[in-house]
């Protein structure tokens, strides 16, 4: 069976040399915000997590959820105790705000409860977290008695709420669907169609689940600027107020998946169900944006969850696996074998993966900073800023996240060997779980054009070239810093490389947008590295003055140098390697005709 340890201190010494608290006490939320009850908040965070939400993992993968003959659905065992601990403990409405029942907590903050959650058990968090991402939309597009009737009820977790965008001939390209709405006269709408890859459609955790759907109402035109958004609850309101008559909207059958088996995912039937519009006529895509940059950041939150889980018992494994010895004698003389974490590889692996994630987690950290900004700043041109920033980086975020953690939950298979490879450790089941990271809320691939098309396609790139210069300014005040001098030469290189390749695919996308797509890939996952490398940059700052302060007792800080000279040494330099890519031709990705494939 899998152990976990939520990452609480790490998290706090993020919280404290990351986030300049005072430099943002003009946001809202942060003004009275007390470091003490943030780590409270996590130790409670991750005591639930560790001790409620993992123990179910395996149970969940095993049982996975069963669909009945009158089309509902029953959820693993205890994942109903589980959920209710979860809704009464006010974690589904951390970050939304108090007048609706959240706790308004800053997503800085919030983000380490959304990783411990995906870590601990990733088919169970698939049901969460809807009630802050909801009540964006719902505020900024709902009228006055949609916001009255449902955000407390989503953002406490009294109800829970699901997506509609996949169709079974259209995914990415929702301007294809074909779901309909035909108006009615008491200003509601029947909706009839199918979607398909409903995470959490349907289920037995909430008396009522609220669907949000995208449609084309009767006569609008085709594409995406014909598109609405609704919403439509599978419980409506009956004469005596209560929610407890069924609309037409009815679970046709769970999808048999790779992995993710404990989480319901639906192919959802309407026949002529009963929805009410989102915001305006035609302008459904608008709302989905925010909803879907919100899950998208969270889909990189998951990535690096699972790959802590993935970590720590890889780490736990190799010190207690006694197999072959030292290359440079026997450590252990006195046992029959030394374990494996004494081999090159090995250290070598478990570095990569250790350095990341600590790469990683800061760089979720530094977002959910961003994201606050773009929600709680007074200031409007403050707001835009970030929101620009923020549009930057989430599909980098999203993408190159998610990507190497699926890959790091196959490097820490990896140190199982043969055992690995067996449902027993429990390892196995990461792996699968995890590649659908890659795959949903827009695939990789697509997050890749995204970013070369639309972001870099922005004013000329210049949101990108602003982080260039600012990451640029951190390497020069890194030099002052002799301990981190490696890490400030690979930057360096790094950057330059991140400057060619940013004004290369510029250049090439305004003349030719296939070409430039063809290095998509490659810049998300070059762009990636350096962002990470940001994060170190200032990681190994804060490392190095607690150092020189003395305050280093444990030696954590020297080692938190130690993978920071790693990262740079042995994953940065992938930088180079990407830009090569980038820049070679696109004849040989696209002038083979297609009966050659």
């Amino acid at each position: 069976m899998l152990s976990y340890e939520p990452p609480v201190d790490e998290y706090m010494f993020l919280f404290k040399e990351l986030v300049d608290l005072d430099k943002h006490r003009h946001l809202r939320g942060f003004a009275d915000l007390d470091i003490d009850v943030v780590e409270a908040v996590l130790t409670e965070a991750g005591k639930l997590a560790r001790e409620v939400m993992l123990p179910l993992n395996a149970v969940a993968d095993r049982e996975g959820c069963t669909r009945h003959p009158d089309g509902s659905v029953t959820t693993p065992t205890g994942f109903g105790d589980a959920y209710r601990a979860y809704a009464e403990g006010g974690w589904a409405g951390l970050a939304a705000p108090e007048q609706y029942g959240g706790q308004d907590f800053p997503k800085t903050f919030a983000t380490a409860v959304m990783e411990f959650r995906s870590a601990s058990n990733q088919s169970f968090d698939m049901y969460t977290g809807w009630g802050d991402s909801i009540a964006e939309i719902l505020m900024a597009h709902g009228t006055p008695e949609q916001c009255e009737t449902y955000l407390t009820r989503l953002i406490t977790g009294e109800w829970g709420a699901t997506m509609g965008l996949t169709e079974p001939h259209c995914g990415t390209d929702v301007g294809l669907l074909r779901t309909r709405a035909t108006p009615q006269p008491d200003g509601s709408y029947k909706i009839t169609g199918t979607k398909i890859f409903n995470s959490g459609g349907e289920h037995d955790l909430t008396d009522n689940i609220i669907h949000f759907v995208l449609a084309r109402i009767d006569g609008d035109a085709p594409g995406s600027k014909g598109i609405s958004l609704f919403l439509m609850p599978k419980n409506l309101p009956s004469e005596n107020g209560e929610f407890d008559q069924r609309n037409a909207v009815s679970c046709g059958s769970i999808e048999h998946k790779m992995g993710l088996n404990g989480s319901a995912t639906c192919v959802m039937n309407y026949d002529e169900a009963k929805a009410w519009l989102v915001g305006e006529p035609r302008h459904g895509l608008m709302g989905m944006f925010k909803l879907m940059n919100a899950i998208r950041r969270r889909t990189g939150t998951m990535a690096v969850g699972v790959s802590e889980l993935a970590t720590q018992n890889a780490v736990a494994y190799t010190k207690e696996r006694l197999q072959g010895r030292s290359l440079s004698g026997p450590k252990q003389p006195e046992a029959m074998a030394d374990p494996l974490i004494v081999q090159p590889d090995v250290r070598r692996t478990l570095m990569k993966l250790k350095s990341f994630n600590e790469g990683a987690r800061a760089l979720l950290v530094w977002s959910g900073l961003i994201a606050d900004v773009v929600d709680r700043a007074p200031d409007k041109a403050e707001a835009a800023a970030a929101e620009e920033r923020l549009a930057l980086i989430t599909p980098v975020i999203k993408a190159y996240l998610s990507d190497e953690g699926f890959d790091n939950a196959v490097s820490a298979q990896q140190m199982f060997g043969g055992h690995g490879y067996v449902a027993e450790t429990g390892i196995e089941q990461l792996v699968r779980d995890c590649r659908m990271l890659a795959i949903a809320e827009g695939a990789n691939g697509v997050q890749g054009v995204d970013l070369v098309l639309r972001k870099l396609g922005q004013n000329k790139g210049q949101a990108a070239f602003d982080l260039i210069d600012e990451i640029g300014t951190q390497i020069q005040t890194n030099r002052k810093l002799t301990p981190s001098l490696s890490l400030v030469d690979a930057m360096a290189r790094a950057i330059d490389d991140m400057r060619e390749a940013t004004t290369h695919l510029v250049e090439l996308g305004g003349r030719d947008r296939e070409a430039a797509c063809t290095g998509a890939t490659d810049y998300i996952h070059l762009t990636g590295l350096v962002l990470i490398g940001y994060m170190w940059l200032r990681l190994a700052n804060a490392a190095t003055r607690q150092i020189d302060e003395g305050k280093d007792e444990s030696g954590e800080m020297a080692a938190k140098l130690m993978r920071a000279r790693f990262f740079a040494e042995r994953m940065l330099p992938e930088t180079s390697l990407r830009l090569t890519r980038i820049k070679a031709s696109a004849d040989n990705v696209m002038a083979l005709e297609e009966q050659c494939f």
